[in-house]
Parts: structure tokens; C-alpha cells; sequence
């Protein structure tokens, strides 16, 4: 049994109220450790060592703070396998997949942010005729509030911690309680590359509890969430009348809008990944694919046939495709949605059923589902699913694809695949996403803006975005 502590002030501590929570494998539906379920008093702890640890890494020269970010980087590089079993074991996704994406990401984004913050600059103004200047500081915030989700576990976590610290907060940091373990082996990187005490604190617990304490902790002046809309909802009417800083990544429900003109094999290779890629438990998988009708037949059968082709196994494993659903409750819930879709009368084209692995009977597992739907408007197109489960549907218009893919409330991301420019133009100008991959997807440049509209949240992270959100703005006038 491993047992999970909370890192704050530098060291490990038990719950002050000796509340435990457990720990799953999805891969083989065993309790292998347990974790703590913060409290508020807890919350109060590693806020109080974050405040302490403030004023002096607030005024830590940058050079200083980039050297630190990128050592951390380092040491994530050089535990790259022991990190990646951990995050498969503990989300169930493919071994491969954690030691290709989940790790080498972490490290990135420490990377990255440790530079950027060195290039990071803020603006003068020269008010010619009024004898007077202008300039602008970007001042860290303080104590700020991290909590990221279960899908993408340290991938998601520093994408949130790397940039607030780089810009001289202290943070209080919730991982999700579903996937905890690499969040808790990174205090010990962060020790060992000499970042201070009390900068970065990590609380383990329910959202319910450790992560309300975050939100409602009236002087956690900033969160950064990244999870359902639900609660992101719930957060923002907790943190609004406290007038706390809010970034917000939420669900998705992306088209793919794939035209006859395409690059059929890219397209036909790219959208099995971005369908099934981490189970589909990913905010940013294309669920909803839509064909245009010339090529809707050869479609339907090339990609069932690679979709029957991936496969389902141990995650340990490196030839397996798909590894096991994060927990047996998330699972059930894909699963119901599926006997949604049969109940609606759509057409099961494969996939659906529940696998059961030798050796790994309790484990998570669930076959790439495929599901050919009559119409956009039911609830398998306009509800998130989160899971290895796609829909298709024919078009023969431009503007038929366009109305489906802005019909949802979400508006994350849209992929588009065409080789005709103009369209290509169009199409990104007119889908209501925060982001638009053409002929790709997740090609992702960290300097660029990340986030969505409507239901998928507000604010951006990613690059100087991110910077930006974890500093607060004055400006400066001086007359001369």
C-alpha cells in the first residue's frame, strides 16, 4: 500500500483530521494506496507556508527562478519512466502513451515557462504634449489556487503550477483525488531542485472539500481550474462575489468536419487518435465527426475497420492501444450513455461492450464505440461523454457541417480537414471554438493562447496568456 501525504512548507504531512481516501488501479479495480481528504485546516496550512514563502520569491530575480523551472524540467526528464508508470497505474492509460505525451509535457512546460519569463515584458507610453510616461508593472498576485483534473494528470497539473510560480507566486495546488501519485512525487523534484519552501504546496482531497477550501479561501485571490463545467459553474458562483481572479477550462464537445477534398490517409490515421487517443478522455478529442457525403460510405468502413483493429489491453503493455477508463463509476456513466444512444434508436457500428482482460477481471475496460446517429439534436452529440465513444454523420453542404458543429453550448475546439484554402479561412473564422486545427490535431505550440468559449470556459492558458493571468497589472504615470 503507498500512501499519499500532502507536501506543504517543503515537507510531507499526514491530514490534520486523519481522513483517508483510496487509492484505484483502473487495470485491475484494486485499492493500491491511500491519499488524504484535505481540510480546511490543512488548506490553511499550505496557504500560510505559500504566504511566508511569498516576499522572498516574489523578489527572486528571474534568472533565478527560470534556473529552478528548467532544473525541474530536468529532473522530470531523467525520472521519465518511474513518472510513467506511476501515471499509468494510477489513470490506466497505455504505459507508452504516459512515457511519449503525460511526462515529456510536464517537463516541457516547466521548460517553456522558465523562458518565457525571462522574455516576459510589460509596456511604456510616452504621452507626447503632456510632458508624461506611462509604463506598466506586472506584479505577481500573491497566493494563488491550482486545481487540475484526473484526465491528463501531471501533463495538466504543471501546465497550471509551472507558469504561476515562474511569475513569483506561491501556490496551493489540488490535484485531482482520482490520480494523485505524480503530483506527489513531484514535491520531491521540486525539493531537489532547490525550489524554496512554502512556493509550491500540494493538498490532497475531494473536490467537495479541499477544493472548496481553495476556492472559498478569502485571501487565494486567483484559481486556475481545469474540469468539468458543473463545478466550474459552482466555482465561479463561490469566487465571483469575492472578485477572485478566474481561469476556467472546461468540457468539450468537438466537431471534426472532415470534406472530400482531404488528404484521406492524414485524415483517416488522425482522426483514430483524435477519437480514441487516452480512451477519449481527453477535453480536446474530436467526438462528433461529421463526413461529407461523397466519401461518407468509404469513410464509415475504413475507419470501423481501424477502429476494430486497436488493442485493448494491460496498460503496462507497450503494443496496447487502449488501456483501461480512469475509475469504474466514470466507466458506468459512458457506458449508460451509450444505451442512450441505442434508446434513441441510433446504429451501434461497433464497439460498446465492456472488455474483460485475463488477469485484469475488475479492470476498467471498454471497446472503441462508433455510433451512426439520424440527427445532431440528441443527446449523444450535445452531451460531453468523455470517453472512447464517437458519433458520425453524412453532410453534403459547408454550411449543414458548420450550423452542427456551433450547435452545442460548448465551444472548445473544431478540426476541419480540406485542402481548399478558402474553406479552410472560413471555417476557422466561423466556428465558435476557442481553437481550430486544420488538416492536424494537437499540434499544440505552447506559446499559443489555450481555452474555449461559451460552456468550455473563460480565460486563456498557454504562453504569455497564462503569464498574464497570474500578474496583476499597474500602471505607472510620471510627469516630467
Amino acid at each position: 500500500m503507498k500512501t499519499i501525504q500532502n507536501y506543504i512548507n517543503g515537507s510531507y504531512h499526514n491530514p490534520l483530521n486523519d481522513d483517508w481516501l483510496d487509492n484505484y488501479c483502473p487495470a485491475d479495480g484494486t485499492i493500491y494506496g491511500k491519499l488524504p481528504n484535505s481540510s480546511a485546516e490543512d488548506v490553511e496550512n499550505a496557504y500560510i507556508a505559500a504566504k511566508s514563502a511569498f516576499p522572498s520569491w516574489s523578489q527572486t530575480p528571474l534568472e533565478e527562478r527560470s534556473h529552478i523551472l528548467i532544473k525541474i524540467s530536468e529532473l522530470l526528464e531523467a525520472n521519465l519512466q518511474r513518472l510513467a508508470e506511476a501515471e499509468s497505474m494510477d489513470n490506466g492509460k497505455p504505459i507508452g502513451l504516459a512515457k511519449t505525451v503525460d511526462i515529456p509535457r510536464a517537463a516541457s512546460n516547466f521548460r517553456f515557462f522558465g523562458n518565457a519569463i525571462t522574455q516576459f515584458a510589460s509596456e511604456s507610453h510616452e504621452s507626447v504634449g503632456m510632458d508624461a510616461i506611462n509604463y506598466t508593472l506586472r506584479q505577481p498576485i500573491g497566493v494563488v489556487g491550482c486545481i487540475s483534473p484526473w484526465n491528463l494528470p501531471l501533463y495538466l497539473f504543471t501546465w497550471k503550477i509551472a507558469p504561476a510560480i515562474a511569475a513569483g507566486n506561491c501556490v496551493v495546488a489540488k490535484p485531482s483525488e482520482v490520480t494523485p501519485m505524480t503530483a506527489y512525487l513531484l514535491g520531491d523534484i521540486c525539493a531537489e531542485a532547490g525550489l524554496p519552501r512554502g512556493v509550491l504546496n500540494i493538498v490532497h482531497g475531494l473536490g467537495t472539500t479541499t477544493g472548496q477550501a481553495i476556492v472559498e479561501h478569502p485571501d487565494i485571490m486567483a484559481i486556475s481550474f481545469t474540469g468539468g463545467t458543473k463545478t466550474g459553474a459552482q466555482i465561479a458562483k463561490i469566487a465571483a462575489p469575492m472578485f477572485k481572479k478566474l481561469s476556467l477550462e472546461l468540457g468539450g464537445k468537438n466537431p471534426n468536419m472532415i470534406f472530400a477534398d482531404c488528404d484521406y490517409r492524414n485524415m483517416l490515421e488522425t482522426t483514430i487518435r483524435s477519437s480514441f487517443a487516452n480512451q477519449g478522455q481527453i477535453c480536446l478529442c474530436g467526438s462528433r465527426i461529421f463526413v461529407e457525403a461523397p466519401i461518407y460510405k468509404k469513410f464509415k468502413t475504413d475507419f470501423i475497420a481501424k477502429v476494430e483493429a486497436l488493442k485493448i489491453g494491460d496498460p503496462s503493455n507497450k503494443d496496447t492501444d487502449i488501456g483501461a477508463l480512469v475509475s469504474k463509476e466514470h466507466m458506468e456513466k459512458v457506458m449508460a450513455y451509450i444505451k442512450i444512444a441505442k434508446e434513441e434508436g441510433h446504429t451501434v457500428l461497433c464497439g460498446g461492450n465492456r472488455v474483460n482482460i485475463k488477469g485484469l477481471e475488475k479492470g476498467c475496460y471498454l471497446e472503441p464505440t462508433v455510433i451512426e446517429v439520424e440527427s445532431d439534436a440528441c443527446r449523444v452529440n450535445q452531451e460531453e461523454i468523455f470517453g472512447p465513444v464517437v458519433t458520425l454523420m453524412p453532410f453534403n453542404r459547408e454550411e449543414e457541417a458548420l450550423q452542427m458543429a456551433n450547435s452545442v453550448k460548448y465551444g472548445l475546439s473544431a478540426t476541419v480537414w480540406t485542402s481548399n484554402l478558402s474553406r479552410a479561412m472560413r471555417l476557422s473564422n466561423q466556428l465558435q471554438t476557442g481553437i481550430v486545427w486544420v488538416n492536424t490535431w494537437m499540434l499544440r505550440d505552447l506559446r499559443t493562447p489555450f481555452g474555449g468559449i461559451k460552456a468550455s470556459g473563460v480565460g486563456r492558458e498557454g504562453g504569455f496568456e497564462a503569464l498574464r493571468f497570474f500578474t496583476e497589472p499597474k500602471n505607472v504615470c510620471i510627469k516630467y
